[in-house]
C-alpha cells in the first residue's frame, strides 16, 4: 500500500510540474523590450518613445530610423517586429509583420489605435499595414504554432526509438539521421503543400524541420549512450517541459517572462521554430543564430555518444576453438 501511495504522490508532482511548465509562461505574456523601429524626425521619435514607455514600461526597445524604407528593411531582416512611421500631418502609420509573430502584430495594432486616438485625427481608425502577412490558409498563425509540438515530440520519439530498439551507437546515429530527413520532408509536405501554413522554399523549410529533429534526437542518443535511461529522460524532459513552453513559437520570446524567452532560443524547439519562421516568411533572414544553436546540439550529441561508447565495457570475447578443444582434452 505504501508503494501505491508513493506512486500516486509522485504522479501528482509530475502533473504539477507539467501544468507549471506549460501554463506559467503563457499566463505571464507581456511585452518586454520588444524591438520596434520608429521612423521620423529625432524630436518626434523621442516623443513617441516616451509615450510608448509610459503606456508599457520597458515593453519596447525602440530603434530610431530615418525613413519608412529603413523601417521596412529592418522588418524584412527580422531586426524588429514592426515600426511606427511618423507623418508631419495626420496619424502615424504602423507597420506590422504577423508572420514574425501574430501576438506582437496585435499588440502593435493596439498601440496604433491608442496613438491615433490621442492625435484626434483618425476618426476611421489607425493606419495599419501588415508588411509580412501570414498565409491566407493560416491567417492567425495557429497552424504554424501547432507545428512546434511535432518538432519536439518527433525529435524525442526518434531519439528514444533509436536508443531503446537499435543496438550500436553508429547505427543509432545513422537511423536518427535518416528518420530526421524523412520526418522533415513529410512534415513540411503536409504543412506547406497540403495545409498551406508555410511559404517560401520547400527545401529550406524541410531543411529547418530536419535540422530540428536531428538536434533533439542526436542529443537524446548521446545522453542515453553516456548516462543510460536517466540521460534519455533528462533530455526528453528538458526539450518537452522547458524547450516547448519557452520556444516562443506561439507568441514571441520577448513576450515570455524575462530571461526565459531568451533561454528558450538556445534549446532545439525555440531555435527550430525561429529558423522555420525565417525560412518560410523572411527568405532566411536572421537564420544564423538558430542554425548555430541546432548545429551545436547535434555536435554535443555526437560528442556525448562517442564518449559514452568509449566508456562502455567491451563485450566478453568468445572462446576460441583451440581453447575449447584444449579444455575438453584436459577434461
Amino acid at each position: 500500500m505504501r508503494r501505491v501511495i508513493g506512486i500516486a504522490l509522485g504522479l501528482s508532482v509530475v502533473i504539477g510540474v507539467l501544468v507549471t511548465a506549460f501554463v506559467w509562461p503563457s499566463s505571464e505574456i507581456a511585452p518586454r523590450d520588444v524591438p520596434i523601429a520608429v521612423a521620423g524626425p529625432p524630436e518626434a521619435v523621442a516623443a513617441v518613445t516616451e509615450q510608448l514607455d509610459q503606456a508599457a514600461p520597458d515593453g519596447f526597445s525602440v530603434d530610431a530610423v530615418a525613413s519608412e524604407e529603413e523601417a521596412r528593411d529592418a522588418i524584412a531582416d527580422r531586426d524588429v517586429y514592426g515600426a511606427v512611421v511618423l507623418s508631419p500631418s495626420g496619424p502615424p502609420t504602423v507597420l506590422t509583420a504577423s508572420a514574425g509573430g501574430p501576438v506582437v502584430a496585435q499588440l502593435l495594432q493596439g498601440v496604433a489605435t491608442s496613438m491615433a486616438a490621442s492625435s484626434g485625427e483618425a476618426p476611421a481608425g489607425p493606419v495599419v499595414e501588415d508588411v509580412a502577412p501570414l498565409p491566407s490558409d493560416d491567417p492567425r498563425g495557429t497552424g504554424f504554432s501547432s507545428g512546434a509540438l511535432p518538432m519536439v515530440m518527433g525529435g524525442i520519439a526518434i531519439g528514444a526509438a533509436m536508443s531503446f530498439v537499435v543496438s550500436g551507437v553508429g547505427r543509432r546515429l545513422v537511423g536518427a539521421g535518416v528518420a530526421a530527413l524523412g520526418g522533415g520532408a513529410v512534415a513540411v509536405a503536409v504543412m506547406q503543400i497540403w495545409l498551406g501554413v508555410l511559404e517560401g522554399s520547400w527545401w529550406a523549410n524541410a531543411g529547418a524541420f530536419t535540422l530540428t529533429l536531428a538536434a533533439a534526437s542526436v542529443a537524446l542518443i548521446g545522453l542515453h549512450t553516456l548516462l543510460g535511461h536517466a540521460g534519455a529522460a533528462l533530455g526528453a524532459a528538458t526539450f518537452l517541459l522547458l524547450g516547448n513552453p519557452l520556444s516562443g513559437v506561439t507568441s514571441a520570446p520577448e513576450l515570455l517572462p524575462s530571461g526565459w524567452g531568451a533561454f528558450g532560443q538556445y534549446l532545439p524547439p525555440g531555435a527550430g521554430g525561429s529558423l522555420l519562421r525565417s525560412t518560410s516568411f523572411f527568405d532566411g533572414a536572421a537564420a544564423g543564430q538558430p542554425l548555430l544553436v541546432l548545429s551545436g546540439w547535434i555536435v554535443l550529441g555526437l560528442v556525448l555518444a562517442m564518449v559514452g561508447a568509449r566508456r562502455a565495457p567491451a563485450p566478453a570475447a568468445e572462446p576460441s576453438a583451440e581453447v575449447e578443444e584444449a579444455s575438453f582434452g584436459r577434461a
